[in-house]
């Protein structure tokens, strides 16, 4: 099987997660630049074989979508036109960042630790990835 590769998009960066290639377990992969994040893709791709692209949906306790959807339509775009054979869904991504943080509370990370806000990304993309295998 391929692996599944989900991306919590943020204007500055960018987290990744990606499954193993029995999709049980999701892992977080990295945090990149978002001006790097194709290039860091396509090279990617061409050493994984990725089945699935799994991008954050940014919404509102309303159920509508937030403000920074605008700035991933035009990326999907991108993403879509650059690996065509590559399905993307969408997963709600509402609370992640919360959620993130508190894990590394919950798992001892020291404040300064903490602060790190790649890591943040880099978890967050994770539990994205993870809502999804749960879901499926």
């Amino acid at each position: 099987m391929a692996r599944i590769l989900a991306i919590d998009y943020g204007m500055k960066r960018t987290g990744l997660a990606v499954t193993d290639t029995l999709q049980i377990i999701a892992s977080g992969l990295t945090t990149v630049t978002t001006q790097a994040l194709l290039p860091f893709l396509k090279a990617y791709v061409a050493k994984e074989t990725v089945e699935l692209f799994i991008v954050g949906e940014p919404k509102q306790l309303n159920n509508t979508p937030s403000e920074s959807e605008a700035f991933i339509v035009p990326f999907l775009k991108k993403l879509e036109a650059e690996f065509p054979h590559i399905p993307i869904k969408r997963v709600d991504e509402r609370f992640t960042s919360k959620m993130a943080f508190q894990t590394m509370i919950d798992s001892g990370l020291k404040k300064n630790q903490r602060k790190n806000k790649a890591l943040v990304d880099e978890i967050s993309a994770t539990l994205i990835l993870q809502s999804y295998l749960y879901s499926k």
